[in-house]
């Protein structure tokens, strides 16, 4: 969605593989964190400025690389948590590190209000329609195999999106 809204988006992955579909999805550049340093990787990229904003759905493991990714008042959205929760927040690192933000969205309090859910969900779909955003199924299980779901997510074995068959 980044690159249809014309983002410049670096994508952060865990192999090869990925990397490949980070790029056939929209991504500019990709760094494969398991072998990169991804905050050093992120100011070559930038001219040593950071990033304006970070959205890391992984948690625990990312945290500390997407805050020294971010550029001086730079937003970290943290909204996911597939290897943990993000650890606490230390205030004082947040303004030595050039007055960053750090926001937790949770998915309900974007989708309470009908009108706005609607809003949102219409322009997500009429990217969708207009073919500049797709969305692959990868992983398809059965749903009395929803443990094995959760170790690949958290293994990081899936890649992108998956679903429950009932």
């Amino acid at each position: 969605m980044g690159k249809a809204l014309g983002i410049n988006v670096i994508g952060t992955v865990s192999s090869d593989a990925k990397a490949e579909a980070a790029r056939a999805h929209g991504c500019s550049e990709v760094i494969v964190y398991t072998r990169e340093n991804v905050a050093e990787r992120v100011r070559e990229l930038t001219d040593g400025k950071g990033v304006p904003v970070v959205f890391d759905s992984i948690g625990e493991s990312t945290f500390q690389s997407s805050i020294d990714s971010l550029a001086h008042r730079g937003l970290l959205v943290a909204f996911g948590t597939a290897s943990g929760p993000i650890p606490p927040i230390d205030a004082m690192e947040l303004a030595v590190k050039g007055s960053l933000f750090v926001t937790r969205p949770a998915l309900a309090d974007y989708i309470a209000d009908p009108a706005e859910r609607a809003e949102l969900a219409g322009e997500l779909f009429a990217h969708v329609a207009a073919g500049r955003i797709e969305i692959d199924i990868n992983q398809r299980y059965k749903l009395d195999e929803a443990e094995l779901a959760h170790r690949d997510l958290e293994s990081g074995i899936s890649v992108g999106s998956s679903v429950f068959s009932v």
